[in-house]
């Protein structure tokens, strides 16, 4: 599993609204320099203003965000009952990070997946050291691309934190990983840019992996005893295929998996999950990125589509474990950006065609072996 966890507040409360410094009257000379206000209030101590876009607002918001950055504040910019409504509220406090624990829990992840390398390799600590970076290549760069998307957006994040975990038969020694979002996204185009960045990155690299493995994969006519079909993903027929027509992969049969193409599938399986559109996941800050508030109503139909199709066309064992893991993330309402209101651009939204293509690719309708 990867993916992005937030820990931060979104909406103003009497916790987290504007006081008494700066005054109301400085922040509503703030906020008149960069927008046309036609109404400014306060509403529960929180400085609140009707205001009026432009074509240049997506620009003037965040330009108005770094002003009100200085004296602590943060502005929230939401569409309700036809009107543009700009709340003003103080910024959330960030707790600071402690980079120990990060290297403490990869050093742990690594431990286990090692442990699950040498356990399937058999036995062999060339296999089982393949295995292990080849699956953690997939996750860290994975993450690293969600940080790499935060830090060009002005967004606060965490280092990623890796999850060990058991080993066979229980687990493969990871839970995966994850980094924190301690700030909110500033617009519907950085909330896509930190959703499509991981499993884009996380995928290209399963795919250099997977080529890698099955090229120095094996086969066997006859289903080796102890061996376990796994769910083979459409991408991976398709690669298969490719390599087997170019001489890289001999023989026919049953393809006994070499410990780094298993890191490869492992890689596929977490980019199918992470992009399920439910709450905190990659797809689902990538879809709320692009529907705005109208995700909140449309996803959780999206969802059941999605089951049914999955239940009745694919594998129905291995995506149990992804529905469960979607129900949870699901039952956590996405807090959206700070502005609400922009639009994503065309090159975001045909990036979105990119990323269905790459789920269906990862789907996996039939059965390969391990």
């Amino acid at each position: 599993m990867a993916g992005m966890c937030s820990g931060y507040p979104m909406e103003p409360s009497e916790e987290t609204s504007v006081q008494t410094v700066p005054s109301f009257e400085q922040v509503h000379a703030l906020v008149a320099d960069e927008f046309g206000i036609e109404e400014g209030f306060l509403d529960h101590d929180t400085p609140t203003f009707y205001v009026k876009l432009t074509p240049e607002s997506k620009s003037v918001f965040l330009r108005l965000m770094k002003r009100l950055d200085g004296v602590g504040l943060i502005p929230i910019l939401k569409e309700e009952r036809g009107k543009y409504v700009l709340r003003i509220a103080s910024k959330p406090h960030a707790k600071p990070s402690r980079i120990h624990i990060n290297l403490l829990l990869f050093l742990a992840t690594f431990g286990t997946t090692s442990i699950t390398g040498y356990i399937i390799s058999p036995f062999d600590w060339v296999g089982a050291v393949a295995f292990t970076v080849s699956l953690l290549a997939i996750l860290g760069l994975h993450e690293l691309s969600h940080k790499f998307a935060a830090n060009k957006h002005g967004i606060e994040a965490t280092a990623p934190y890796f999850i060990p975990g058991p080993p066979p038969p229980f687990g493969i020694g990871t839970f995966g990983a994850v980094i924190q979002q301690k700030s909110p996204a500033p617009n519907k185009d950085a909330l896509f840019d930190l959703g499509i960045s991981g499993p884009l990155m996380g995928f290209m690299i399963a795919v250099v992996v997977t080529i890698i493995g099955i090229s120095i994969s094996s086969t066997s006519p006859e289903l080796p005893e102890g061996a376990s079909l796994l769910p083979s993903p459409l991408f991976l027929d398709f690669l298969i295929r490719i390599l087997a027509s170019a001489g890289f992969l001999q023989g026919s049969g049953y393809i006994l998996l070499h410990p780094m193409a298993l890191a490869g599938w492992f890689g596929i399986f977490v980019t199918v999950v992470n992009l399920i559109p439910a709450g905190m996941l990659d797809g689902g800050h990538a879809v709320r990125g692009l529907l705005g508030q109208k995700a909140n109503s449309i996803l959780p139909t999206l969802l059941a589509m999605i089951a049914i199709i999955t239940l009745l066309v694919f594998n129905p064992f291995l995506y149990s474990f992804a529905a469960i893991i979607a129900f949870f993330f699901s039952m956590q309402r996405h807090p959206g950006p700070l502005d609400d209101v922009s639009k994503v651009t065309t090159s975001r939204k045909i990036a979105a065609i990119l990323l269905i293509i790459v789920f269906i690719l990862c789907i996996a309708p039939s059965w390969g072996l391990l």
